[in-house]
């Protein structure tokens, strides 16, 4: 795993984890990468300062008082480090909590609602861009989410 400081053409910076730097450039190709902050999907990797440790501090125990960061608390990669990311984690949970996610059937799952076909219900999911045009120009109510869902494995 890597992590990049990226920032969008707004000039927006975030921090995101990559299983490779091939990896990054593959989905930021395909317009899968979107700025944290905006949701533009033009995003390049930021000027960033290695993180490095000398070998004396890299084993040390943390101070007696000193916080202990949330990643380690809970196995997370990183914390968030702004109220936009704070507001965006909590968005998360509460759209994760008390919505449905339906995967890629997202597009059709909306119409079958939007058209009275299937029963009416909070939903999230994913979608390809040409999906998700198309169920705005039939008057759709969708609107992209500021995080890609979490993929359920075995």
């Amino acid at each position: 795993m890597i992590k990049f400081t990226l920032k969008c053409d707004r000039d927006h910076r975030f921090d995101s984890w990559f299983a490779s730097a091939d990896a990054f450039d593959k989905l930021n190709k395909s317009g899968m990468v979107t700025c944290a902050v905006c949701g533009s999907s033009h995003v390049e990797k930021a000027l960033m300062a290695p993180n490095v440790r000398d070998s004396k501090t890299a084993h040390a125990a943390p101070a007696e008082g000193a916080q202990t960061p949330m990643a380690a608390k809970e196995g997370a990669l990183t914390t968030p480090s702004s109220p936009n990311e704070i507001a965006i984690a909590e968005m998360r949970r509460k759209i994760e909590k008390n919505s449905e996610y339906v995967g890629m059937s997202f597009a059709q799952e909306a119409r079958d609602i939007h058209n009275g076909d299937a029963p009416e219900r909070a939903i999230y999911g994913e979608a390809k861009p040409q999906d998700a045009k198309a169920l705005l120009e039939e008057g759709v109510p969708v609107a992209p989410l500021p995080f890609v869902p979490g993929r359920k494995t075995n």
